[in-house]
């Protein structure tokens, strides 16, 4: 973003967000816990920022040029993100969506001026699998770019230059945990990657939805899913990609989605804070380690930073709608934020240590 906070193009304000502390949880807790507003940028997500980076360092290294349509395969905010960046910069861009996302995000890259090509939801290994279908159609044009958010490591490189040093900065470097989901590895990679730089002792902590493959392998070295499946969109990976080797990870956790919609309600009743269901996971496992961690010694603060990922009203039809929390066996009145909390303080054994050598 522009310093004297003028634009001239909607990409220009894409960065430098508030760092929020969030007061209920850190009531609770005893510990600052705070989240960085990456709703606030122009597509309304943390995704602004690679999709910013990948288009202009393509076009820095000369692969990608004036006229040229972009193209990428998302499961909706990277589509979002580089619909803004496209239009601003003068691009065509194709998205690649797997069916059954929330159609909010559907509505919102068509908004932006992008075509949308939604494909049915098949495993990786299918060569219809959204990831293939966006690469084949790039190779069969050679107008045609492919971001490849997942191996293009610009992607990581955003959140190295941009979200990690104004997390350091806006915590005046006293940040002593950071949390986050992992999806394509470039947010998580980034930001850990400059903050283990900045200060060894800071402690980066991955967390995994239910069906994902990262928790175990960040043990085991094994893509192995935790049992279940989740609700939430975007994140959690079978495979090891180049962004998430950049990550410098010290600890993982994997949470289930009733844990998420208990927080989400909590925080949106406490604090008018309306999270996505990804920004709800990170907030439940920034509070979980807040819960474990406890004071530092001498009694000083914890600050356990997280972040808000997306626009909340991008989960209004799965998050907050009952009917559908139904269908996956979630009573969202099951248990309070009370209980949940005495639950993290007696469940001690959540969060397991990396073993595994990935980078």
């Amino acid at each position: 973003m522009p310093a004297n906070g003028s634009a001239s193009k909607l990409s220009q304000l894409i960065g430098n967000t508030d760092l929020l502390t969030i007061p209920s949880l850190s009531k609770l807790t005893q510990c600052d816990i705070s989240v960085k507003c990456e709703f606030q940028n122009p597509g309304g997500s943390v995704k602004d920022r690679a999709a910013l980076q990948m288009v202009l360092s393509a076009i820095e290294s000369g692969d990608l040029k004036p006229g040229m349509t972009i193209v990428e395969g998302t499961a909706g905010n990277t589509g979002i993100g580089l619909a803004v960046v496209a239009k601003s910069l003068g691009f065509n861009l194709k998205v690649v969506m797997p069916k059954g996302q929330a159609k909010e995000k559907e509505q919102m890259i068509e908004l932006h001026g992008a075509e949308l090509i939604l494909v049915d939801p098949v495993p990786f290994a299918n060569e219809n699998h959204f990831y293939h279908t966006a690469r084949r159609i790039a190779e069969e044009n050679a107008d045609f770019w492919w971001a490849n958010q997942f191996e293009n490591t610009a992607n990581a490189d955003a959140h190295y230059l941009t979200t990690g040093p104004e997390i350091f900065e806006q915590t005046n470097g006293d940040i002593t945990y950071f949390v986050s989901a992992a999806g394509t590895g470039g947010t998580i990679g980034g930001i850990t990657k400059y903050l283990k730089e900045q200060n060894e002792q800071i402690g980066t902590v991955c967390v995994d939805p239910n069906g994902s493959g990262v928790f175990n392998f960040l043990q085991s070295g094994e893509y192995k899913a935790t049992q279940g499946g989740s609700f939430t969109e975007g994140i959690g990976i079978m495979r090891l990609v180049d962004n998430f080797r950049e990550a410098k990870v010290d600890e993982t956790i994997t949470l289930p989605d009733s844990d998420i919609v208990t927080l989400a309600n909590y925080v949106r009743q406490q604090d008018g804070l309306v999270l996505g269901s990804s920004s709800a996971l990170n907030v439940a496992a920034a509070f979980y380690t807040a819960v474990q961690k406890g004071p530092l010694s001498g009694g000083a603060k914890q600050h356990v930073v997280t972040l808000a990922c997306d626009l909340g009203e991008r989960s209004v039809s799965k998050l907050y709608n009952n009917e559908f929390l139904e269908t996956k066996g979630i009573n969202p009145d099951t248990e309070s934020m009370e209980e949940m909390t005495t639950r993290y303080t007696q469940t001690t054994d959540l969060l397991k240590k990396v073993t595994f050598q990935y980078n």
